[in-house]
């Protein structure tokens, strides 16, 4: 099984990835949550040309995988898993649920650090949120998460069907949450008991730093709630709020070039915890 898992992690991933995709892009043609603003071909070629790009340089400059770390990991009795005897199905569940808490001190850390918000800033700069908006990253915040993550492996030793099981679900989860879709409220009001849905999401893309500052679950919601951070909808409503970084529009916003060179040019203001932009500033 693990050499098996070793083996085709890749075409399984990509697999997922393309149908989940697909499904996404579809629910959100056939029920929008809202009318896009930003010409959908061009902002879908750059938020699709930055995630390939990422991938394929993450590959190139980080000299392991996290299947293979958790691997070496498993080999050598490295990390907290490794050390105690748990039944395999908690070790899963124990593995996910860390790293989604991990994944939620990360992106609450790229809005806190300034060089950090500086590359998160291309994320946030997209004029709409769409199932792209969740792949569309810059490749050094890409390389840095994965960092992140081996270290967390290394550390925590986890199963390797926990590992690429994590892997799915924040893809999966990624595309959903960003996902321009309408869900019917009372389903949206049932799935944000444990999930980040949609609605959820989209209030931490609002340019009202307040709202920013909220919402920074990928997959489980109880973080937000846990630590304060929960923000249940946006001031003007999912209709009317305006997404986006205020200091980045236009052709910025969506062509590849301009989205690579965000960090280094761009005036990220106060950092996004606290407080992104003054009200002179914007």
């Amino acid at each position: 099984m693990e050499s098996w898992l070793l083996t085709n992690e890749a075409s399984v991933r990509i697999g997922v990835f393309i149908g989940l995709f697909v499904l996404v892009a579809l629910i959100e043609y056939l029920f929008p949550r809202r009318v896009l603003t930003a010409h959908r071909v061009g902002r879908w070629f750059s938020n699709i040309s930055i995630v390939v790009l990422s991938n394929v340089l993450a590959r190139f400059i980080m000299p392991i995988t996290t299947m293979a770390m958790a691997y070496l990991c498993q080999q050598n009795g490295w990390g907290i898993l490794n050390t105690v005897s748990l039944p395999h199905w908690l070790e899963i569940v124990l593995a996910v649920v860390v790293f989604d808490l991990a994944i939620y001190l990360q992106h609450l850390m790229f809005h806190a650090v300034p060089i950090l918000w500086r590359l998160h800033m291309v994320h946030h700069a997209d004029p709409d949120v769409d199932v792209t908006t969740g792949t569309r990253f810059h490749p050094i915040e890409i390389i840095l998460s994965l960092f992140i993550k081996l270290v967390m492996i290394y550390l925590l030793g986890p199963p390797l069907v926990a590992v690429l099981a994590f892997e799915i679900i924040l893809n999966a989860l990624a595309m959903f949450n960003h996902g321009n879709i309408a869900l019917p409220l009372w389903l949206d009001r049932l799935l944000r008991l444990l999930l980040v849905t949609p609605d959820v999401h989209r209030v931490h893309h609002s340019i009202l730093a307040e709202e920013t500052n909220s919402n920074f679950g990928f997959n489980l919601s109880i973080w937000d709630r846990l630590f304060g951070t929960y923000c249940a909808q946006p001031k003007l409503g999912h209709r009317k709020v305006v997404l986006g970084v205020t200091k980045i529009k236009g052709a910025e916003s969506v062509n590849l070039l301009s989205l690579l060179l965000i960090p280094f040019r761009s005036n990220p203001g106060s950092y996004a915890i606290n407080r992104r932009w003054s009200d002179d500033e914007s």
